[in-house]
C-alpha cells in the first residue's frame, strides 16, 4: 500500500547511485533487485525512467523523489495515477509521463497535484509474458508526497494525421527473437514508436471518426487519419499484414461509468471535440487514450443493410455466426436474429449457421442435442414472416469441438423446403467421415449427407468439424460445406513486442483449409463442373495463408474478392474492418451458365452487426446468389 503525505517543501534528496540496464522482462511486476539498488531524484526524472527504448534502463531499481504533475487518476481496474514532468528534455523518443500503480490502495491525489514519488521501476506485461504484449513502464510500491494542488496539467501532445507515421512498426531484432523491445525508438518513422514515446503522457485527439463501435467494456476506437483505408460506411479496412491502419487508437475514460456513462457510438459516427488524457497500454488493444475529458458522439445515421431477394431461378446460400445461441438466451435475441434472416438476408434458400449450442447451452452435463435450440430459432423465423425452415446437422461428441465448455457448438444447415430439397444419404455421426462417389448418373454424390469431413484428422482436434450436405435446386445438385475453423486465440496482437506478431493459431487453420480443399478436389475429380459452395466462419482474412490453402489448385475462389477492396469485411476488431466470414465457390458455380452478377454470381457481405454498438452477433452474415 502506498504512503501518501502532503508537504510544502521539497524532500531531502538521497545519494546518487548509477542505473543498471534491465536485460530482460519479468512477467507481471518486477521485484526490487536489491535493497541497495536505487537511483536518486537528483539524477532521475521521468524521461530517465522511460528511456529511449521500450524498456526502462532503471527497471527493477528503486527511485526517490521523482517529480511530476498528476494528469489523471484511475480508481477502477489497474488502480493508480499518471504523473508528467512539465520540464521535457530535448529527446522526442523519451516519454515525460509514467503510471504510478497503487493497487487496491485508496487514492488521495487528483489531477493538477504536484507530487514527488518514490518507488520501484517495473515493466508490467499486460496479459503476462506469454501474451507477447509490450510492457508498460510504471512505478510500484509508491510513497507519494503532494507538494501543491491546483497546478495546470501539462499541455497535451496532439496525435494527428500529420504526426503519426505511415509505417506501423520496425521489424524486430532477429537476435532477440523478433522483439522490438531493445530497439531505439524512432517516433518519426513508426506509429508504434510514436505511441511508445508518448506512453503515460497527456495526449489529445481532435474530432475523429469512430472506426470501432462502443463495446460492452465501455471503449471505442477512432482514427486520426480520415483518409487511411476508409470504406463508404465509415470504417477502416484491414487490407494486408503490411497495412495496419496506423491512425487507430482506443478510447476509454477515466471516470467510472457509474459516475459518467460512456457514449454509445457506431462506426462512422464522429467523436466531436475528441478526447484528452493519459496514454496507457493495456492487454486488450494496446495503446489507449484514457480520457480525462471526452467529447460528444455525433450520430452519422449508420443503418443496417438489407440484401436483395433472390430471383426465382437463383439459389441464395448464406452463412451466419449467431454467437453461442441456445434456448436459455432471451427470446429477444432469437427474435432479433430471426428478423435479420427474414428482413436483412431476404430469407435465403440455404442458411449455414455457426455457433448453435446444445439444448441447455453452457451447462456441462453431457447434453449434445440442439433440437430445442433449432426449433426455437426456426419458430422465431416463421413468427418474423419467414419460411418454415427444415434443418440438418450432426451433434458433436461432448466437449470435443471447442467453444464454450458444455455448449457443444456446431454448424447447422437450415433450408427452405419450398425452394430447395436436401438429399439425405446414410446416417452420419460425429466420428464418421463422408466421402465422394460417382452416382449411377455419372455425377458426384456424397456417401453421407449430411456428413462430416475427415473428422479423425488431428487438424480438427478441439475444433468444429466441417459439415457437408448435398442439396437439389431445380433438378441440379449443389454441394455445401459449412465451416467454423479454429479461432485466433493465442495469436499476438498487432501491438506485440514481436514484429511482425506471432500468429501461432494460423498453423491449425492452414491444415483445416487443406482438408477442406482436398474434399472439394475429390468432388471435382468425379464431376469437374460440380457446384460446390464452401461457407462459414473461417476465422481468417482473404489474404491469409488459410484462404490460399482453401483456393489451392483452383479448387475454390473466395467470393469476397469479387467486391472492391474497401468493401471486404465481416467483422470489426480493434478498429480494423476485416474478413473472417467467407463464402468460396468452385469454378462451376455460375461460371458458364450466364448468371447475373460478378463472375457468374452475386455476393454480399450484409453489414448488420459488426459496426454497431448494439449487436445480435459480432459477425456480419454473407450471402451468395447464383444460378446452378
Amino acid at each position: 500500500m502506498p504512503h501518501i503525505s502532503r508537504a510544502t517543501r521539497p524532500a531531502v534528496r538521497s545519494a546518487a547511485v548509477s542505473a543498471v540496464v534491465a536485460t530482460a522482462l519479468a512477467a507481471g511486476l518486477l521485484a526490487v533487485t536489491s535493497s541497495a539498488s536505487s537511483a536518486s531524484a537528483a539524477e532521475v526524472r521521468v524521461h530517465d525512467i522511460q528511456g529511449t527504448t521500450r524498456l526502462s534502463p532503471l527497471a527493477g531499481q528503486q527511485v526517490t523523489d521523482v517529480t511530476g504533475i498528476v494528469t489523471g487518476v484511475r480508481s477502477y481496474g489497474s488502480k493508480g495515477f499518471w504523473i508528467q514532468d512539465p520540464e521535457a528534455d530535448a529527446d522526442p523518443s523519451t516519454s515525460e509521463g509514467v503510471f504510478v500503480y497503487t493497487g487496491s490502495a485508496a487514492l488521495t491525489v487528483k489531477a493538477g497535484d504536484a507530487v514527488r514519488v518514490s518507488g520501484t521501476v517495473s515493466e508490467y506485461v499486460p496479459g503476462g509474458e506469454a501474451s507477447g504484449n509490450q510492457s508498460l513502464t510504471q512505478l510500484t510500491k509508491p510513497t507519494v508526497t503532494v507538494e501543491s494542488s491546483g497546478n495546470a496539467v501539462p499541455a497535451p501532445v496532439t496525435v494527428s494525421a500529420k504526426s503519426v507515421p505511415s509505417r506501423y512498426a520496425p521489424d524486430g531484432d532477429p537476435g532477440d527473437g523478433g522483439s522490438v523491445n531493445a530497439l531505439p525508438l524512432k517516433p518519426r518513422s513508426y506509429a508504434l514508436d510514436l505511441y511508445e514515446s508518448l506512453e503515460g503522457m497527456n495526449v489529445r485527439v481532435g474530432t475523429s471518426r469512430v472506426v470501432g463501435a462502443t463495446d460492452p467494456y465501455s471503449e471505442l476506437w477512432i482514427t486520426v487519419k480520415p483518409h487511411e483505408n476508409p470504406n463508404r460506411r465509415g470504417g477502416a479496412v484491414y487490407k494486408s499484414y503490411d497495412d495496419q491502419n496506423t491512425g487507430r487508437l482506443q478510447i476509454q475514460q477515466l471516470a467510472p461509468v457509474s459516475e459518467q456513462p460512456f457514449p454509445k457510438a457506431n462506426v462512422g459516427d464522429a467523436l466531436a471535440g475528441g478526447a484528452e488524457g493519459p496514454l496507457d497500454f493495456n492487454q486488450f488493444g494496446g495503446y489507449t487514450l484514457v480520457a480525462r475529458t471526452l467529447g460528444k458522439v455525433t450520430d452519422k445515421g449508420l443503418v443496417r443493410e438489407k440484401t436483395r431477394r433472390q430471383a426465382k431461378d437463383e439459389l441464395a446460400v448464406a452463412t451466419y455466426n449467431v454467437e453461442n445461441l441456445d434456448p436459455g438466451d432471451p427470446q429477444t435475441k432469437f427474435d432479433a436474429l430471426a428478423g435479420a434472416v427474414v428482413s436483412n438476408l431476404a430469407s435465403p434458400d440455404i442458411l449455414a449457421l455457426e455457433e448453435i449450442q446444445d439444448d441447455n447451452g453452457a451447462k456441462n452435463d453431457g447434453t449434445v442435442s440442439a433440437e430445442a435450440t433449432l426449433k426455437k430459432f426456426t419458430d422465431a423465423i416463421v413468427a418474423a414472416g419467414g419460411p418454415r425452415y427444415a434443418w440438418r446437422s450432426i451433434a458433436p461428441e461432448n466437449n470435443k469441438d471447442g467453444g464454450e465448455p458444455g455448449g457443444n457448438i456446431r454448424q447447422v444447415f437450415l433450408f427452405n423446403p419450398e425452394r430447395v430439397s436436401f438429399t439425405d444419404r446414410g446416417a452420419g455421426d460425429a466420428t464418421t467421415g463422408t466421402g465422394v462417389v460417382r452416382s449411377s448418373a455419372g455425377r458426384a454424390a456424397l456417401t453421407l449427407s449430411p456428413g462430416r469431413i475427415d473428422p479423425a484428422n488431428t487438424a480438427w482436434a478441439d475444433s468444429r468439424k466441417p459439415l457437408a450436405g448435398e442439396f437439389s435446386f431445380r433438378g441440379r445438385s449443389v454441394f455445401v460445406v459449412a465451416n467454423h475453423f479454429g479461432s485466433k486465440g493465442g495469436d499476438e496482437g498487432l501491438t506485440s513486442r514481436h514484429q511482425p506478431p506471432v500468429r501461432s493459431s494460423e498453423a491449425k487453420r492452414l491444415r483445416q483449409a487443406q482438408a477442406v480443399n482436398a474434399f472439394v478436389r475429390d468432388v471435382r475429380k468425379v464431376q469437374k463442373e460440380a457446384d460446390v459452395v464452401v461457407v462459414g466462419d473461417v476465422n481468417d482474412f482473404e489474404f491469409s495463408a488459410t484462404t490460399a490453402a482453401l483456393e489451392a489448385g483452383g479448387a475454390l475462389k473466395s467470393a469476397v474478392k469479387s467486391l472492391p477492396r474497401s468493401e471486404r469485411y465481416s467483422y470489426v476488431y480493434q478498429g480494423n474492418s476485416q474478413v473472417l466470414d467467407q463464402i468460396l465457390t468452385s469454378p462451376g458455380v455460375g461460371g458458364s451458365k450466364g448468371s447475373k452478377g460478378s463472375k457468374g454470381f452475386a455476393y454480399d457481405s450484409v453489414h448488420i452487426n459488426a459496426e454497431f454498438a448494439e449487436q445480435n452477433s459480432d459477425h456480419d452474415p454473407q450471402v451468395l446468389r447464383f444460378r446452378p
